[in-house]
């Protein structure tokens, strides 16, 4: 089976590598891929916001499958058009995706079916803004109504930050376009939960749960990201209650859906809080999410492209997905400076010094050639009358670059595992949390947490 993978991140490489485990998928492409990806699959180079691009490069090079990992195509439609061309293709249609398109439309599905989550109020002009603010108490979770690329949450802990988060989304279009309508919703106190789950629009076969970390600095200090590391399973996600989450919310939004003449089929992303009154809906997203993808997808037992295939073709109750013991933990190494401006183009070392079954999986990366020597051989090619440049190595080219993961029999000796090698891949400037899944080793790990970033 030959199979596009949609994308260029961490996420993607995740896919693939475990897709190459599977003896029913032969050829991989990705697109447009990075550094890490060449190892696994061939790069084509086509941006995923090419969608008929896309579409036209998968049915002239014969793709028997295609997986999409980033949210802005689902949104726009890539399924649809794809499904148009009798292309095999994973992933919600636009209108399923609307679960992420739109926070607003997806509270109101919510409220309306009855479905665990936080009230809410919608601002559509700027200046409902006071008189939605005299009936809010706080803190308060200020969300911009549409993609924002996980930067459009802002939690106030008081009118005056409220004020300014409304007024950055709507009139200073902090997040683009995704800010013209805005959320104002209850702060939920409890415990964050990342749970992924496969469905056909029947059939729902969740993956681990896990635990992301949003903000950029240890002890949830700083401005939100789009994850700086995850680990699966958390201890307090126990069997009832996953088994809770599936019967009261992902079983009814899935029926929803249906309902609503929008059935939902690809992966369901159901951002939870764990409050004292149960599990509730914060927001979902329409795909796997980055990076808690890379710290389920090793957990994951059953092969992955029999449960796309499974997907796909609406056969998802004929086969049963297993999970593997175990524990994996996540961190994410980012350039300086980001969320906001940082560099690129530096070389990142160590890669080979890693041990043995710690995966690494790109994001931010390209290949090209080492400045610290290109430089040098600019100068002295003339001289020398060398022709041949420096061989290429593995350079920065985002803000988020690599995501290294440890597996291991349990959570401390996974975590345990992965920093001792997050040192060793180095480049200029790289940051990194150093607390990712700490609370699991500590006794405080069992007490609800007031985290909604």
């Amino acid at each position: 089976m030959r199979v596009l993978v949609v994308g260029s991140g961490a996420r993607e490489h995740a896919l693939l590598w475990k897709l190459a485990l599977s003896p029913q998928v032969g050829k991989l492409y990705c697109a447009p891929g990075n550094a890490g990806t060449t190892i696994l699959a061939n790069n084509v180079p086509i941006p995923p916001s090419d969608l008929q691009g896309l579409a036209s490069w998968a049915a002239d090079n014969r793709i028997d499958l295609t997986i999409v990992g980033p949210e802005r195509p689902l949104i726009e439609g890539i399924v649809d058009i794809f499904q148009r061309r009798g292309l095999r293709v994973f992933g919600p249609s636009a209108a399923a995706a609307a679960l992420e398109g739109s926070k607003a439309w997806t509270k109101q599905l919510l409220l309306k079916y009855g479905i665990p989550t936080g009230a809410a109020e919608l601002l559509t002009d700027f200046r409902q803004t006071e008189a939605a603010l005299d009936r809010c108490s706080f803190p308060l979770a200020v969300k911009a109504d549409g993609d924002a690329a996980g930067k459009g949450v802002v939690i106030a802990r008081d009118r005056d930050e409220a004020r300014l988060a409304v007024k950055d989304f709507m009139v200073d279009h902090a997040v683009g376009t995704a800010g013209d309508r805005v959320l104002l919703e209850q702060f939920l106190e409890g415990t964050e939960l990342s749970v992924l789950a496969f469905t056909d629009g029947r059939t729902i076969a969740p993956l681990s749960p896990a635990c992301d970390y949003k903000r950029v600095g240890d002890g949830d200090q700083g401005p939100n990201t789009g994850g700086m590391g995850a680990y699966a399973p958390p201890r307090f996600a126990t069997p009832e209650l996953m088994e809770t989450i599936k019967r009261t919310i992902l079983e009814p939004t899935v029926a929803a859906m249906a309902a609503e003449g929008r059935p939902y089929s690809g992966v369901l992303y159901a951002g939870l809080m764990i409050t004292p009154e149960g599990p509730k809906v914060i927001e979902y997203n329409c795909r796997l999410g980055d990076p808690e993808t890379q710290v389920v997808l090793p957990l994951l037992k059953t092969d992955l492209a029999e449960i796309v295939m499974a997907v796909v073709e609406s056969r998802l109750d004929h086969l049963a997905v297993e999970q593997l013991p175990g524990a994996c933990c996540g961190v994410v190494l980012a350039s300086q400076g980001y969320p906001g401006s940082y560099p690129t183009g530096l070389p990142i070392d160590g890669l080979d010094s890693l041990d043995d079954g710690i995966l690494v999986f790109h994001a931010g990366t390209k290949m090209g050639p080492d400045p610290r020597k290109h430089d040098r051989w600019s100068k002295l090619k003339k001289e020398l009358q060398i022709d041949s440049p420096p061989s290429d190595i593995v350079l920065t080219a985002g803000g988020r670059v690599l995501t290294l993961v440890a597996c291991a029999p349990t959570m401390a000796e996974a975590r345990d595992r992965v920093y001792r090698n997050v040192p060793r891949a180095t480049f200029d400037g790289c940051h990194y949390r150093t607390d990712i899944a700490l609370r699991e080793l500590s006794a405080i790990s069992d007490q609800p947490s007031a985290l909604q970033s």
